[in-house]
């Protein structure tokens, strides 16, 4: 980010705010689909971050949703209904039903057990709609069906009227940053596709494979990005299988077009050790895997300065915690107040993953970029609402009644 771009934004609306800078997401998926082989298609997942949606729907080949709250976003962002993946393990029925009678042009559903297949199968012969759907094969984990379960599905299909099966979905994790792993995983898939041809005589239309490729964060843990996409595509470009790929990513996409801007309000020496206060923290920003305080992430400083003047600072949030530490003993230059931290590739869930009632602290501002303008799309949000009672509000209360 631009020195001026980052002074218009702290004039304008202070800290802490989370900036997404569109411009840079644009050119991410840009850079994907260089370095990607062509039979790949773009499937982003929405939970990385739900502000972008409605600025790379135009870009991609679809979104997975996996909320009631996600599709809301969605739907009332004007997303494309035909580019939405209803996905995960558990809606109420009444929330599938609602999906199906205000979006009926949903692109795809997935199977994530038999019940859902049932309730689908319901529904659909229920409003007389058609629904494509992807049968999630899982991993070892809570999401998806057995192979039994699909190859049974597959073998029955006809019975389910309203419903087509057009696919495939795996997914097995994030932040795989080994392609051995992605290898065995597509070869694994590409033996379970042939099985489903030869036994069942179906064809899988599409394979939706949740890559969880890796994102640099932290100074010293660089990777070979471009020669990994490469040896991924030489993989899918090897499948037996012949049919349409869809790779699902989330921080992959959306992680490097954002930052988080906190100032330092308070300095101190305690025994020794130098501490910076911000006026953000743990509650607002989580790096993958909570391991902040243990590595150092990309960061800038504004304003810049020479090197002189070198100390090592714990950079410490304003909770009432200790635990509430984003960086130990990073050299910083004449750190100074009002000093505001630049935190890089928080993009991705880093805005969601935190603490944010903790404390009731307010929910910071969220800004986009784009092109060289700056729009506010959230103000800032008082939390101490939600962490007390209402019974002095004006608010609905539902009474509950013996018998």
């Amino acid at each position: 980010m631009e020195d001026f771009m980052i002074k218009n934004i702290i004039e304008k609306y202070d800290t802490p705010i989370y900036v997404f800078d569109i411009n840079i997401l644009k050119q991410r998926i840009k850079y994907l689909k260089e370095h990607l082989s062509d039979k790949i298609k773009l499937c982003y997942a929405v939970k990385a971050n739900t502000f972008i949606v409605n600025e790379l729907s135009d870009d991609i080949e679809r979104l997975e949703v996996c909320s009631p709250g996600e599709y809301k976003i969605c739907h009332e962002q004007n997303v494309p209904q035909e580019k939405i993946v209803i996905s995960g393990v558990y809606k109420t029925p009444s929330e599938i039903e609602n999906m199906i009678v205000n979006s009926p042009k949903i692109g795809r559903y997935t199977i994530e057990s038999l019940e859902q297949l049932e309730l689908l199968d319901e529904l659909s012969k229920k409003y007389n709609i058609k629904l494509n759907i992807l049968l999630r094969l899982t991993s070892g984990n809570q999401f998806g069906v057995n192979e039994e379960d699909i190859e049974n599905i597959i073998k029955n299909r006809d019975k389910y009227r309203k419903l087509n099966f057009v696919g495939i979905q795996y997914f097995s994790g994030t932040q795989k940053k080994s392609t051995k792993k992605i290898f065995r995983e597509l070869d694994y898939l590409d033996n379970f596709i042939n099985q489903l041809k030869t036994n069942y005589e179906f064809n899988v239309e599409e394979l939706e494979y949740g890559g969880g490729f890796a994102v640099n964060y932290f100074d010293g843990h660089e990777f070979d990005e471009v020669t990994y996409l490469e040896e991924i595509s030489k993989m899918f470009e090897n499948l037996k299988y012949d049919g349409k790929i869809i790779l699902e990513l989330g921080r992959s996409i959306s992680a490097s077009c954002g930052s988080y801007l906190t100032k330092v309000v308070d300095k101190k020496t305690n025994k020794d050790e130098n501490y910076a206060i911000l006026d953000g923290g743990i509650n607002q920003l989580v790096y993958f895997g909570q391991v902040m305080a243990m590595k150092f992430p990309y960061y800038d400083i504004y304003p810049k300065r020479q090197k002189e003047d070198i100390k090592k600072w714990n950079l410490m949030g304003s909770l009432c915690t200790v635990n509430d530490i984003l960086v130990k003993q990073l050299p910083v230059s004449n750190l100074q107040l009002g000093d505001v931290f630049i935190f890089k590739n928080t993009g991705a869930y880093c805005m969601t993953e935190c603490i944010a009632l903790f404390l009731s602290r307010d929910l910071p501002k969220v800004a986009l970029i784009k092109g060289d303008k700056i729009e506010l799309v959230r103000n800032s949000i008082e939390t101490y609402v939600l962490n007390m009672c209402n019974e002095n509000k004006n608010i609905e209360r539902k009474e509950i009644k013996n018998g």
